[in-house]
């Protein structure tokens, strides 16, 4: 059962963070730093062509090329995942900004939510060879994620696999941060958590 308009308390205790391996992951679906031909060569892609096998690239060539922002949903091949879906918030051999990245966050948050999962693993999408900020990359992730968990959605749990402590610590600083605006603002009626 879904729900609009959550508390903020609840919005964010669905998101959790931690370091570990994304591949590893047993969500519904984990969350590919893709670029939009959706080639999985280097980084985490290569990471889940490697231990999800040759069916994911498969089906992404199937699938062809994607708008830079957007986002699509293969199978999870031999992962723990039943399905992974790409976020496409670069082109090949390119770097994401701060718009792809939003949005790709936002398309993928969407497709988890229209497949009806109740689980997804995100890492922290194009911060790795794309070179995109951490920080930068925490606020926009996790703000689309709060935004998207606080309206109608089938998702219960959002985890944010990240690669070491510093990532992690950049990503917990982020998420207090936001948890205290999110509040802030819902309490002076201006409903930020709620709009999305």
């Amino acid at each position: 059962m879904t729900t609009e308009n959550k508390p903020v308390k609840s919005v964010f205790a669905l998101i959790h963070l931690s370091v570990g391996d994304l591949t590893e992951s047993d969500a519904d679906a984990i969350v590919n730093a893709a670029n939009n031909d959706l080639i999985l060569g280097g980084g985490v892609a290569g990471a889940i062509r490697r231990k999800g096998g040759e069916t994911i690239q498969r089906e992404c060539d199937e699938i062809g090329l994607i708008p830079i922002g957007g986002a699509a949903i293969t199978g999870g091949g031999n992962l723990k995942a039943r399905h992974v879906i790409h976020a496409a918030s670069m082109q090949l051999g390119g770097t994401a900004t701060a718009q792809s990245l939003r949005s790709s966050t936002a398309h993928s948050l969407r497709i988890a939510s229209e497949k009806k999962l109740a689980r997804i693993a995100f890492p922290a999408v194009g911060t790795g060879i794309a070179g995109f900020p951490l920080r930068e990359c925490a606020e926009i992730m996790l703000r689309e994620t709060a935004k998207h968990l606080s309206g109608k959605t089938s998702l219960k749990r959002v985890d944010f696999v990240l690669f070491d402590a510093g990532a992690l610590k950049v990503f917990q600083e982020v998420f207090r941060e936001l948890e205290t605006e999110f509040a802030n603002s819902t309490q002076s009626g201006k409903g930020t958590a709620g709009n999305g």
